[in-house]
């Protein structure tokens, strides 16, 4: 029944009003409980005048109330969101349902509030992660410093999150990083050999044996003549699916027991991991099996066209448990990395094609690990394969062709177990515990939520359109909590939507993106909040349980964070001390409210400079900072975190060196001097 404003001010409706005024917010317009006074004083009065003055329906208090989560009740944001920061080249970490932004992480670019990258150890990870092997870099930029983070994959166990760690891909380098999360902060960065832009092939194996990422557009083959390439594409470019074994101690890559799987030069895109009884398999999609490559100036159709012009394209299905087995007897070394080459992984039964409709974009893998969801973004249905009907095809050579390179390509109509019709520009997909496979529709900007089949749902109610709620402006990817595990969470769903338009205030030509919460737990899905971000065009998330995350609140005593353990370096109160030895000169630095000691640097230029710095505080949030104006030095250090600077004091002159953190009262006489002379 439809409550007018006057009936909720009054405090005589029903329904959704009745909610807020017969409910806890109803204590506040009476003026009593916690509302009246005290912690609630903020709403002083009738909750229904502020709500009229600010033309605000019933419905929108509500979905207002249902975010709300107060200062000292951390525990009311039940889970956290693992965004990419898109061209920041940085991850976000935010809560749910609150959609507040906790923290950005430093990743792949500099980022000064945390020094990420300003003359610390973190500026070694951030180098190390341009390499050679990864692919040709320019000399007049030998370190790559932006990227455009995609997909965050978090560790898991038994197909569970564990809250270990996250990876996330640099989709325009081809690199990958490693943020642990005891602290959320990275602790290496890998420039993989052969690839030189990876989407959305990110994702870690059931029990954190590997993370995987594949090409995008595929590598040009050494010795092929650049000039013509495009023309040769067949024989010049080759896929590569990698997958990155994981040091079970430390989370970081261990490169010697990595290998890759050649692939076909399609376009790889996104990828999902099998898990129960698919566990052993991953799933790749691709477009562009036309091998389109453009030259629309030259007398050729622009890609777009040519990479449609086919009414499939293909999903690689990989069985890297077999390719874990063939690859220490039939690889061969590429670039420092174990390959096995496309020839080989065709006849060992490691790869195989599935087709799908043309242009997909999501594959993604149901919480039983049967049904594989493929949304294709010219196709109005989403594709629901069977992975139990993929394996007996397998397993009877169920073959309806095999592509130009020799691989198996599965009969179609022996593999789908569904089709629904969802709507306009199906993309992706994510899960809840009942059954049901929740969609973002692109085009049509909404998302559709549709039923599974046995053993969640029978007959008539398998494969089913079950609901479908607007969403604001072309919606991208989409999470459920922890939707893509074999235990989702549900209760909440987040819209990453690209454009924002007339969802905020004006700022300006360049608008931020959109994040829409919305409501599972009702008949209907009903969006809750929008959260403008306004720093990034995150890509893609991953929602896990806050009580699975066990951060620091402090770093054991010395700790340095490159390798989580204390550091023989580190500072001592008492221990303090300046070593000079030639133009080497070793400073070891205490920080602690409100002083550097020592607090002053008698340098000669030209020498070699090391600083040593240890926070010594143990208090929470006792963060100091470090920074030498016109050195381009400049550092954040957490309570017990030790870090190491090298420079060259190359320029002269009298230097103040200040605290950045704002610490205590006395934080602005938290500064010494260099002095170079």
């Amino acid at each position: 029944m439809a409550v007018s404003r006057r009936e909720f001010i009054a405090g005589s409706a029903s329904g959704a009003a009745g909610l807020v005024v017969g409910g806890v917010l109803g204590k506040v317009v009476a003026g009593d409980g916690d509302g009246g006074g005290g912690g609630g004083g903020a709403l002083s009065g009738d909750v229904g005048s502020i709500a009229e003055a600010r033309g605000l329906t019933p419905a929108e208090v509500v979905q207002a109330v249902k975010t709300v989560v107060p200062p000292g009740k951390p525990e009311l944001d039940e889970f956290y969101i693992l965004a990419s920061g898109g061209h920041s080249g940085q991850m976000l970490v935010m809560g749910v349902p609150s959609m507040k932004i906790k923290k950005v992480i430093g990743v792949f670019t500099p980022e000064s509030w945390q020094g990420w990258g300003f003359g610390t150890d973190s500026g070694d990870i951030i180098r190390a992660g341009t390499t050679a092997e990864g692919g040709p870099v320019s000399p007049a930029q030998p370190t790559l410093t932006w990227a455009d983070t995609h997909h965050p994959a978090i560790s898991e166990t038994n197909g569970e999150y564990d809250g270990r760690w996250v990876y996330i891909n640099d989709r325009a380098n081809g690199r990958i990083a490693m943020v642990d999360l005891r602290d959320f902060k990275t602790k290496q960065i890998y420039d993989i050999p052969n690839l030189l832009s990876s989407h959305g092939g990110v994702f870690v194996t059931p029990n954190s044996e590997y993370v995987h990422i594949s090409t995008k557009t595929p590598t040009l083959i050494a010795g092929a003549d650049v000039a013509t390439s495009l023309e040769n594409f067949a024989d010049s470019y080759r896929g590569y699916s990698t997958f990155l074994a994981i040091d079970p101690t430390t989370g970081k890559f261990d490169v010697a027991r990595s290998f890759q799987v050649e692939l076909p030069p399609y376009t790889q895109d996104l990828a999902d991991a099998g898990k129960l009884v698919s566990d052993g398999w991953v799933f790749i999609n691709s477009y562009n099996s036309e091998m389109s490559w453009g030259g629309n100036m030259e007398g050729n159709p622009p890609i777009e066209v040519g990479a449609s012009a086919g009414d499939y394209d293909y999903m690689h299905a990989i069985n890297w448990k077999k390719a874990e087995q063939v690859v220490q007897s039939r690889s061969t070394v590429i670039n420092g990395m174990r390959v096995i080459p496309l020839d080989v992984a065709v006849e060992e039964g490691i790869l195989y094609l599935v087709p799908e409709p043309r242009s997909p974009h999501g594959v993604d893998v149901s919480p039983d690990g049967n049904y594989l969801c493929v949304g294709g973004k010219l196709d109005p249905h989403v594709t629901i394969y069977s992975f139990e009907q993929f394996q007996a095809a397998v397993d009877a050579e169920d073959f309806e062709d095999h592509d130009q390179f020799g691989v198996p390509i599965i009969n179609f109509d022996s593999v789908v177990a569904g089709r629904v019709e969802v709507g306009a520009g199906p993309l992706h997909t994510q899960f809840d515990a009942e059954g049901h496979g929740y969609i973002s529709l692109f085009i049509e900007s909404a998302v559709a939520k549709f039923s599974l089949g046995a053993p969640y749902f029978e007959g008539d109610q398998a494969f089913q359109l079950v609901d479908k709620v607007p969403v604001h402006y072309n919606i991208g990817h989409l999470v459920t909590m922890e939707g893509d595990t074999t235990k989702p969470q549900g209760k909440y769903l987040v819209a990453l939507n690209k454009w924002s338009i007339d969802r905020h205030s004006a700022v300006g030509t360049l608008n931020p993106q959109n994040f829409q919460l919305v409501d599972l737990d009702g008949e209907a899905m009903e969006v809750l909040s929008d959260t403008p971000i306004g720093m990034a065009e995150p890509h893609y998330v991953q929602a896990i349980r806050a009580d699975r995350i066990n951060a620091w609140h402090v770093y054991p005593p010395g700790t340095n964070p490159t390798t989580m353990e204390p550091d023989s370096n580190a500072v001592v109160q008492g221990e303090e001390r300046i070593e000079r030895n030639g133009d080497q000169v070793d400073v070891f630095m205490s920080l602690t409210r409100s002083q550097f000691k020592p607090d002053v640097l008698r340098l000669n230029k030209g020498d070699h400079v090391t600083l040593h710095l240890t926070n010594i505080e143990s208090t929470p949030d006792a963060t100091h900072g470090f920074a030498i104006p016109r050195y381009n030095i400049s550092a954040s250090l957490d309570p017990g975190e030790y870090t190491r600077i090298d420079f060259v004091a190359d320029v002269e002159g009298a230097f103040a060196m200040y605290c950045t953190e704002f610490c205590s009262a006395l934080h602005l006489e938290m500064q010494g001097w260099i002095l170079v002379s």
